[in-house]
């Protein structure tokens, strides 16, 4: 028995060493973009939630500490996320300057090929102004849809932006390269941002190499994967040994992951609880090797589908 002891103690105390002795990449909580303009690692994905949803969730996101809140993928919350910021800056959690809003550019199709796209651009910027309560959008983000509505979507953010309404802008769903320089090719501004499905398992190195000759950073939009499909990535002992270790979540170590690899990451959550989980994941650092544990993990998989 005695023997075993030793051993055990042994395994422990060298584990331990090995860690102590390989510290990880530094984590910074902002990334400065081609914009001039600072932009948080982490934030939460407020967008496929309901509106009642959303209006607790952001007040209690921002009460929590979250700085970056992301609404890009409906506007359907928009008045609501707008009610929920303004509460919080009259009850003086946060300042306008200090919150982060992103939201997304909608083109509503026209039936007729005769369509005034610049008209229609500019109408889309301002109705989210208004739906938010904002003077400025931080961060207008393009989903990928049509070839000539894209175009005219962004050149409206490109003018919203030369009048101060617009900080930066983003691309979300461009994921490969052709197709983001595609677009790069009729528009005069470099997107700040690439929003894209991002998590362990499709770690989009190829596209953040590609990005960083023009100093676009990578977003990280579904930074846990699928809800149905995560507690796979989960129970990877690459994650699941090192939630252990560090006594954290699954979830807490990946959004770590995502930190140290200088991502940003904004998952989605509705609840005190997980917001709170999110958010408490400065207190630790993963190493050189639980981040090439992870790293190795890459395999192209996709979970979502938009």
């Amino acid at each position: 028995m005695k023997r075993i002891f030793l051993l055990i103690l042994f395994i422990l105390i060298f584990f331990s060493a090995a860690h102590a002795d390989d510290s990880g990449t530094e984590a910074k909580d902002s990334v400065l973009l081609n914009s001039g303009y600072e932009m948080p690692l982490r934030g939460i994905d407020f967008s496929s939630l309901t509106p009642v949803q959303a209006e607790n969730a952001v007040y209690l996101a921002l009460k929590q500490g979250f700085r970056l809140i992301d609404t890009a993928g409906s506007q359907g919350n928009e008045e609501a996320v707008g009610r929920a910021i303004q509460k919080a800056i009259e009850e003086k959690i946060v300042s306008r300057e200090e919150i982060f809003v992103t939201a997304a550019i909608w083109l509503e199709i026209p039936e007729t090929e005769e369509a005034n796209w610049e008209e229609l651009g500019d109408a889309a910027v301002q109705q989210s102004l208004e739906t938010l309560r904002l003077e400025y959008i931080d961060l207008m983000i393009l989903n990928q849809s049509r070839y000539d509505a894209d175009i005219a979507a962004y050149q409206a953010m490109e003018r919203a932006e030369d009048k101060g309404l617009i900080r930066s802008i983003g691309l979300s769903g461009f994921s490969e390269s052709r197709n983001f320089d595609l677009i790069l090719g009729q528009i005069t501004t470099t997107p700040a941002v690439l929003q894209i499905e991002t998590h362990p398992y499709r770690q989009n190195l190829k596209m953040k190499e590609h990005l960083a000759q023009y100093g676009t950073v990578l977003e990280a939009k579904d930074p846990l994967g699928d809800k149905g499909d995560r507690a796979v990535l989960f129970a990877d002992p690459a994650v699941s040994v090192l939630a252990t270790w560090h006594q954290k979540t699954s979830d807490q170590i990946v959004l770590r992951w995502h930190l140290q690899s200088g991502n940003i990451a904004i998952p989605s959550a509705a609840d005190e609880a997980r917001l709170e989980e999110y958010f408490n994941i400065t207190d630790f650092e993963l190493d050189n090797r639980g981040m090439e544990e992870i790293n190795a993990l890459d395999r192209t998989l996709s979970y979502v589908y938009y």
